[in-house]
């Protein structure tokens, strides 16, 4: 299972601090560095710059949101990226949600997974170089795309359900979660998808989870900061959904949290479910609680 580094940085501060973040990230040993596109710096803009200053460590977005743009102006712009980071890059996208989408930006979030799985129809051809010719109720494009210098790049889709999970099996490289519980994991989110690619006759995906972790002699204070930092995540309704099924109260009970043994204890069995990636999303109370958590992480690099 490969480590990576979940970046908050991109959110809350400067692109010059986004890049020390990364830095840090690769110097750590860490496989990937992953960003949100939230309502900071753009994640792929970013990513394209990390990826002249850092040169070596896997870049990914978890996630961009496909409702707000078209797939092959999306495609342009992740060809561009892989140009400019030397075939660094794994995007995943995702659907956001309904009241980001609506109420926000003022867009329908209509049928959602005939959505993704025409965006992916047009994405997924444009992203491995190929002209697409697709007509749906969506999305009819007769193109192609060629961004010199460019390589084809990865796709994972944030899949929660088993309809998008099949959709994830079926048409990109695998899924990338967040808030979904090792139970979950164990028990719905690995069987499903690996099942639908093995009936698509596809190689098997890529899991990539997603966690907060922090390495604490404080435990209950621990849960508590994860239950008002990942507040939202608890009333969004396809998280919520997963921490039901979890068994979760809220985000604090599916934390990675405890001493540094019992952090690398619970991330490693991670891999035995089929996980294939783990993104640690550190929230510590301070820089010895940082420090330890990424000392803990690092016992796990490979």
């Amino acid at each position: 299972m490969r480590i990576g580094y979940f970046g908050g940085t991109i959110n809350d501060g400067t692109i010059d601090q986004v890049v020390a973040e990364a830095r840090d990230a690769e110097a750590a040993g860490f496989a990937s560095y992953w960003v949100p596109q939230i309502f900071g710096h753009d994640a792929l803009t970013a990513l394209a710059i990390v990826g002249r200053e850092v040169p070596r460590i896997e870049l990914g977005t978890s996630v961009v949101p496909t409702f707000p743009r078209h797939p092959m102006a999306l495609a342009q712009q992740c060809l561009t990226v892989n140009a400019a980071t030397g075939g660094r890059l794994c995007l995943g996208i995702g659907l956001s949600h309904q009241m980001v989408i609506e109420n926000m930006m003022g867009m329908s979030f209509d049928k959602p997974v005939r959505h993704m799985r025409e965006y992916l129809d047009v994405l997924g051809p444009l992203s491995r170089g190929e002209t697409v010719h697709t007509d749906g109720e969506v999305f009819s494009v007769h193109a192609a795309v060629d961004v010199k210098g460019s390589t084809p790049f990865p796709i994972v889709v944030a899949a929660l359900g088993p309809q998008m999970l099949k959709l994830a099996a079926e048409r990109a490289d695998g899924t990338i979660t967040w808030c979904t519980g090792p139970r979950t994991l164990a028990d719905h989110t690995v069987p499903t998808i690996t099942a639908a690619a093995e009936a698509a006759g596809r190689p098997a995906p890529r899991v990539v989870a997603a966690l907060p972790v922090c390495v604490t002699g404080d435990i209950a204070a621990a849960r508590a900061r994860a239950a008002d930092v990942f507040a939202i995540y608890g009333q969004l309704p396809s998280y919520r959904a997963m921490l039901d099924r979890e068994g979760a109260e809220g985000p604090a009970d599916i934390a990675v949290v405890g001493s540094a043994d019992e952090v690398v204890e619970r991330v490693g069995a991670l891999a035995d479910i089929g996980v294939t990636d783990f993104a640690a999303v550190s929230f510590p109370a301070d820089a010895d609680e940082a420090a330890a958590t990424r000392a803990a992480l690092a016992r796990l690099l490979v």
